[in-house]
């Protein structure tokens, strides 16, 4: 694990404030040096050869960092470990944190407005990105690097008090789990693509490195599970994939209630199909 940690030493172990101070407070800012934009460029023009049929499309599109070309993720390196955005997340923890990027779940994404009620349709709308927020330790910062963007979608973040229509070479940091937002927006074909990299990094106590696995487990296993029901279900077609869409739909109004409400409902329709398959083989 490649961790960054606080400029200064902590001796004891770091606490945070009670559930309701617990957030990372939104925040902005923007990628000022040319060198820094060269390479956005580079990036977004490779972005709109490799993806220039997915660009003319509806849906969304989501694509893992880690399945780009080599070259491709060194210059996404030099942005998503960008001093300016580490540090802004330190300045919100300061000494005996330290943070670990989760580079597996870090993707590319091609935004288009699409509210068709699929697994994409929840992005518009008010949600928190994640369902962990439950968890007394830690926190899991997820950065939104616009690659390019024209400005004509706004960005609420209830928690935090901010709204922004972000531009090219802007970034925001969000809490992942504890951050209530949502985009305002239209979707206008002749509006310029809006191209996005989302990038995720866990906060943890400094030298506690069997935390931080379990962390880093816990939020990996929820995140690949929603990922995989999500991209299955955007844009729906079928009858199979309509009802996964309306599942994660129901889930995520579900967890803008209380985070265990869905793992609660979860459990318990498993214990009634297991009491089902036992009733039918006995």
């Amino acid at each position: 694990m490649n961790q960054i940690a606080g400029s200064a030493a902590g001796t004891a172990l770091p606490r945070r404030p009670a559930w309701s101070s617990r957030l990372f407070r939104a925040t902005a800012g923007q990628f000022e040096r040319a060198e820094d934009r060269s390479e956005i460029d580079r990036v977004v023009a490779w972005v709109e050869d490799r993806y220039r049929e997915e660009l003319a499309q509806r849906p969304s599109k989501h694509v893992y960092l880690r399945t780009l070309p080599a070259e491709l993720q060194r210059r996404i390196d030099r942005l998503r470990d960008h001093p300016a955005v580490i540090e802004a997340i330190l300045r919100q923890f300061g000494a005996g944190w330290s943070v670990t990027p989760m580079k597996s779940t870090d993707e590319l994404y091609i935004s288009h407005y699409n509210k068709d009620y699929g697994g994409d349709h929840g992005l518009y709308g008010s949600h928190y990105d994640g369902n962990l927020r439950f968890l007394p330790l830690g926190a899991v910062v997820r950065s939104l690097i616009y690659l390019q963007s024209d400005g004509t979608y706004k960005v609420v973040f209830r928690d935090s008090g901010l709204a922004r229509a972000f531009r090219s070479y802007d970034f925001a940091l969000l809490d992942f789990h504890r951050e209530l937002h949502w985009v305002e927006g239209e979707y206008d074909p002749a509006d310029r693509q809006r191209i996005l990299l989302k990038c995720n990094y866990l906060v943890a106590p400094k030298n506690a490195a069997l935390l931080t696995r379990l962390l880093l487990a816990a939020n990996q296993g929820v995140f690949y599970l929603v990922k995989a029901a999500m991209e299955y279900s955007k844009s729906p077609r079928t009858p199979a994939q309509r009802a996964v869409g309306l599942v994660c739909n129901l889930m995520r109004v579900l967890n803008n209630v209380h985070p265990l409400v869905p793992i609660a409902l979860v459990a318990a329709l498993a214990a009634a199909l297991g009491r089902g398959i036992v009733a039918l083989l006995a």
